[in-house]
């Protein structure tokens, strides 16, 4: 799920750089410490967050950091603060169109209806045709970014008709607030917020059904995976068990059930908010996370088509030739083999 575009620079290091850089995967791999980058999106890992079960059993230190959107994500991969992060399908394939060294191993959640696109009340929008002269906020980089480009299309609307503004989603609840946007296209908890004083036009999942469906993935760095390996397996399973524990008890769950607290704690959402938001989303098992829709092939032809539609708007320059390299299945094959 998701800011700016992001350029990496491969070529021109010296010897000194590249042996500073030697340097640091030797350190990376003795170093029993990761910076995991995640956002605000309500998903049963903010439980494993919350419980410490990660770091006891692994015996990792992990800092746990916020970032606002997933091209803020990408972008603090691409600089090395950051190991593992969570970003939506949309800046994981501008950042595999620059050649950044990274690898989609889980998929955090199908998107499914948990985006949408909301006009005020009173602002006169109905449908996607009266957006033009609109303001319309999204964080750019992100999946409602291409959601909302890739609705405008499809709808014969011209994106130069429509004044796009980039905010984060806690600056697109307080500019709805303010009353200084016509309508947003952004997910849980912000969307929470301004549905209460607007109109659904479109979902995530009603674009996705036309045959552009998003998703968050967690990325991570394929040089310190490699030398991490243990680590991302124990990752995966965790993350399966959490899941699991959704799809079993989560109808049960209620704003004061601890695992509903936790997630809220952590994204930054409203209790009340979040058995219903979470609902929207949808979350593979491990065996669907192996499967040609996901981590088997659909994940890398959606990274290659929302690709080839940013190329098309120019947000990206060029397009790799295959984005299933980009890719893996091997952690969690891993970690369903050791169960």
């Amino acid at each position: 799920m998701k800011r700016s575009w992001i350029r990496v620079l491969t070529a021109g290091l010296n010897g000194a750089l590249a042996g500073a850089l030697a340097l640091s995967s030797s350190a990376w791999a003795q170093t029993r410490e990761v910076t995991f980058a995640y956002q605000d999106m309500l998903v049963p890992l903010r439980t494993l967050i919350e419980s410490g079960e990660l770091e006891k059993s692994t015996g990792y230190k992990i800092q746990w950091r916020q970032f606002g959107g997933g091209g803020d994500v990408i972008r603090a991969m691409a600089s090395g603060d950051v190991q593992i992060g969570e970003a939506g399908s949309s800046p994981i394939a501008a950042a595999a169109s620059q050649g950044q060294d990274l690898r989609l191993f889980w998929i955090l959640d199908d998107i499914a209806d948990a985006e949408a696109l909301v006009a005020r009340n009173g602002s006169g929008i109905q449908s996607w045709k009266d957006l033009k002269g609109k303001k319309v906020a999204t964080p750019f980089v992100s999946t409602s970014h291409y959601q909302l480009l890739v609705g405008l299309k499809l709808e014969g609307v011209d994106p130069k008709d429509v004044q796009i503004v980039n905010l984060r989603p806690p600056e697109v609840a307080a500019a709805w607030e303010r009353g200084d946007i016509d309508a947003a296209f952004v997910w849980d908890p912000a969307l929470a917020r301004i549905k209460a004083s607007g109109k659904v036009i479109a979902t995530s999942g009603s674009i996705g059904r036309k045959g552009h469906p998003t998703f968050d993935g967690l990325v991570v760095n394929a040089q310190w995976a490699a030398k991490h390996e243990a680590f991302v397996v124990a990752l995966v399973q965790a993350l399966s068990r959490a899941d699991a524990t959704y799809r079993t008890q989560g109808a049960r769950w209620t704003p004061d059930t601890p695992e509903v607290r936790a997630i809220a704690k952590w994204s930054k959402a409203d209790p009340k908010d979040v058995p219903a938001a979470i609902a929207l989303y949808r979350f593979p098992t491990p065996q669907e996370q192996l499967s040609p829709q996901w981590l088997g092939g659909g994940a890398a032809k959606a990274l290659a088509n929302t690709a080839a539609f940013l190329k098309e708007q120019g947000r990206v320059q060029e397009l790799k030739p295959d984005y299933g390299a980009f890719v893996t299945g091997e952690y969690v094959k891993k970690a369903l083999a050791a169960r």
